[in-house]
């Protein structure tokens, strides 16, 4: 394309993989927002749904469970379902970037900065 311009056609070709790199990662943040995961606890009497991208979008927790006189319990049965479900995402995001790193030929491990 730019042969003989010397280091200008591998600028070009840097620039190029640059820009595609931008595009799979902005395709990735939106995949991760659409993405749902769903945490468990209390044997699945609470479950919180979140996005891959750690954004709790719901909860369901079983009616058997609201007893006045558990009120701590059933606190603690939510916190560790949204935990639960936060931990996924984190989990499922991570993978999704390794598969992207992996897919670009870029070393495992490479830890790239969310958008």
């Amino acid at each position: 394309m730019l042969k003989g311009l010397g280091g200008l056609g591998d600028m070009a070709k840097m620039m190029k993989a640059a820009q595609d790199m931008q595009n799979k990662m902005a395709a990735l943040q939106s995949d991760l927002e659409n993405t749902v995961v769903i945490g468990e606890s209390g044997a699945g009497l609470v479950k919180a749904r979140c996005t891959a991208k750690g954004e709790l979008t719901g909860l369901d927790i079983d009616p058997s469970i609201f007893n006045a006189d558990e009120k701590e319990v059933v606190e603690d049965l939510i916190l560790a379902a949204i935990k639960d479900a936060q931990g996924k995402a984190q989990d499922k995001s991570k993978e999704e970037m390794e598969k992207l790193t992996a897919e670009m030929g870029l070393p495992a491990g490479m830890n790239i900065p969310d958008m």
